[in-house]
């Protein structure tokens, strides 16, 4: 995949709700994104779009998950496959498995651990996805999942540094508690917004930030990483 270029990553899902949260999010990420409702759409996709990566839903009308995996795998042997499934039972598991999925993620999930699982398994085939993110003297390895400040390693929860991922991903870009709820907590987390406040706030005690610097509050609005 040359540097410049985006990863594609197919969608499938028959519940609009989801598919277009997935869409959504994954295009705020950096990803390029086409979003299909059933098997029959992701095959046309697949065969003239060419993605690096689909994230499937297994319990669909018609041909299921695990049968249009089949049919990309069969056409494509490096195309990254995540499955989303509802389903906890180890049978549908093992079955994703051996049709050679690359991950396996149950409903509800965070949508930081689909984007973080997505990169993993497409550095194998895209280096330039892994590189470092800095600001500052501030760093992140998303692959080795390091942080540090200055060349102090930072001993960050899976939480703050799933945070400080997203706001190193768009400096200077204010993003609101929802939005960073959104991305770091997931779809289906029903808590309150003010869980935010209190990871910021530990974020900033981590970093000495204690003149917030590094993560400014932008009031009424949310967060943003610098200026």
């Amino acid at each position: 995949m040359p540097d410049a270029e985006r990863p594609r990553v197919l969608v499938v899902d028959d519940e609009a709700a989801i598919r277009d949260y997935l869409s959504l999010g994954l295009q705020y990420e950096g990803f390029d994104v086409h979003p299909a409702a059933d098997a029959g759409q992701a095959r046309a996709a697949a065969s003239a779009w060419r993605p690096h990566a689909a994230v499937l839903d297994v319990m669909m009308p018609g041909e299921d998950g695990f049968a249009l995996a089949r049919a990309l795998r069969a056409a494509d042997a490096h195309l990254v496959i995540i499955f989303l499934t509802a389903k906890d039972a180890v049978d549908d598991r093992v079955a994703g498995i051996e049709l050679g999925a690359d991950d396996y993620l149950l409903k509800p999930f965070a949508f930081a651990e689909l984007v973080a699982r997505l990169r993993r398994h497409l550095r194998r085939q895209a280096p330039a996805l892994s590189e470092i993110l800095r600001w500052g003297e501030l760093a992140l390895d998303p692959a080795g999942h390091r942080a540090e400040l200055a060349g102090r390693p930072l001993d960050l929860t899976a939480r703050e540094f799933d945070l400080l991922h997203c706001l190193l991903q768009h400096p200077g870009q204010v993003l609101s508690k929802g939005t960073l709820l959104d991305r770091v907590w997931g779809y289906d987390f029903y808590g309150d917004d003010n869980v935010v406040e209190v990871y910021v706030r530990y974020l900033r005690e981590k970093l000495g930030d204690g003149d917030r610097r590094i993560i400014q509050t932008v009031r009424g609005v949310g967060y943003r990483l610098g200026g």
